[in-house]
């Protein structure tokens, strides 16, 4: 059976490429956005995957997904540090989560080392540039057998 992964992409991260390439690279979010497509169908899991710059875009499409989703993979930008709310939403969904960052966000600036989001997610995968977002699909693979193994 095909696992279903919803893939939400933060803030400023549409971009990509352009923004700040010494931090987050030359990528596009298009060619990360194919690089996660290539790996999902790797894994066999379906993707849908969104952008967006607005707290509320990215809450109500994990309520719209809830029910479709089996895993969600969200690089939150600078969300995870502030964003109660969409914490909460990760919280009343029950998805498991893998929370995703291109850059280390642990050795950068001091108001970027906390996540609100880490706190609820199954795992953090950060500072590996687009590959980030590659291993987060094969642990949302790895995680989603484990939990079909022991459920």
């Amino acid at each position: 059976m095909t696992k279903r992964i919803l893939i939400l992409h933060g803030p400023n991260l549409n971009l990509l490429g352009k923004r700040e390439p010494h931090i987050y690279g030359l990528d596009s979010l298009e060619t990360i956005n194919e690089a996660i497509r290539i790996a999902a169908e790797e894994e066999e899991m379906e993707v849908e995957i969104l952008q967006s710059n607005h707290e509320g875009e990215l809450i109500d499409t994990l309520h719209r997904f809830s029910a479709w989703a089996d895993a969600l993979l969200i690089n939150p930008g600078g969300y995870s540090h502030t964003s109660i709310a969409l914490r909460d939403a990760i919280v009343a969904v029950g998805i498991p989560t893998i929370e995703i960052h291109l850059s280390n966000i642990h050795k950068r600036e001091e108001c970027r080392r906390h996540s609100l989001i880490a706190e609820v997610a199954s795992g953090q995968i950060s500072g590996f540039g687009k590959q980030s977002y590659i291993l987060g699909i094969k642990a949302a693979s790895w995680l989603l057998k484990e939990r079909g193994a022991s459920g």
